[in-house]
């Protein structure tokens, strides 16, 4: 059963906080060296903030630092348990990580002026958008599967934020337009 179909529970997403490599311009992609600064703990809280009084039976992050971080802030304010889980982590840029985000051309990532226009593009040893959207969609499959009743709070990144919201609005990658994801943004699926 694809996962827009079923009777899942809205799903609440939110990206990391701002990190040093946020800060720097640099790719980040499944690199786990870089920590939240001091600016991504502050939109973590504030992010918590805005979510108490909403009811969660838990929270899922994905297990790369940033996110973890963020999940751990919300947690505490919200009185949560985090799982980890790699099907959360941000697209892989492969050997790109850690280069400056401007060298990231359109032949390497597969967006143009804001526009998916090469879903299999990807850089050395990376992960294509496609793989992004089809790891991700699995992900979201498997939670219809075995997490239907929960109300869960993600946490996560912003080209994972962008999959899964292709994924449960039944649309491709190819086409879809890549607005930028806030750090710290909240975002609801259904």
């Amino acid at each position: 059963m694809r996962a827009n179909q079923t009777t899942l529970r809205p799903l609440v997403l939110v990206r990391h906080g701002e990190s040093a490599w946020n800060e720097l311009k640099l790719v980040q992609g499944q690199n786990n060296e870089s920590n939240l600064n001091e600016r991504g703990r502050e939109q973590a809280h504030e992010a918590a903030l805005t979510l108490r009084g909403q009811e969660f039976d838990a929270i899922v992050s994905s297990d790369l630092a940033r996110t973890v971080e963020t999940a751990q802030i919300v947690a505490r304010e919200l009185d949560l348990s985090i799982t980890t889980t790699t099907a959360l982590r941000e697209r892989s840029f492969g050997d790109f990580e850690g280069r400056p985000l401007k060298e990231l051309t359109p032949s390497l990532s597969g967006i143009e002026n804001h526009v998916v226009v090469d879903d299999r593009a990807h850089p050395t040893n990376g992960e294509s958008l496609q793989d992004l959207w089809r790891r991700v969609g699995n992900f979201a499959d498997s939670l219809d599967e075995q997490r239907r009743d929960e109300r869960l709070l993600l946490v996560t990144h912003g080209g994972t934020i962008h999959a899964l919201r292709a994924h449960f609005a039944g649309e491709p990658v190819l086409n879809h337009y890549w607005y930028r994801v806030e750090n710290c943004s909240i975002w609801t699926v259904a």
